[in-house]
């Protein structure tokens, strides 16, 4: 993996729960890293194809290996919320594909 063709920069987020002042539980997101990766366009038809027409956007980023990373986390990149899908590791720990689904909603900031 080239460092020159990773030129967008994500953030990953994991799901946390906390209590609230009265005791119930909240879900909030709160930030595990920070990549740089590779915003692929070509490789998502065959994406597309495994979960049929939809009228999702489908984005596929190449970042370098990072252990951990789950399907139950999501991806912000350019203040856009992204759920992922699907995680394949590249090579032997050499970089992982994350493909998303944008949410359509924006990132607080």
């Amino acid at each position: 993996m080239r460092a020159g063709n990773l030129d967008q920069i994500v953030t990953i987020q994991r799901s946390a729960q906390t209590l609230n002042e009265y005791g119930a539980p909240v879900f909030t997101w709160t930030d595990i890293d920070t990549l740089r990766a590779q915003k692929v366009e070509a490789s998502t038809d065959e994406f597309l194809r495994d979960y049929g027409a939809t009228d999702e956007t489908a984005v596929v980023f190449r970042v370098r290996w990072r252990d951990g990373i789950t399907p139950a986390d999501r991806i912000i990149h350019d203040g856009l919320i992204f759920d992922l899908k699907q995680v394949k590791e590249i090579g032997r720990r050499k970089g992982l594909e994350l493909r998303c689904v944008s949410t359509g909603q924006e990132a607080a900031p």
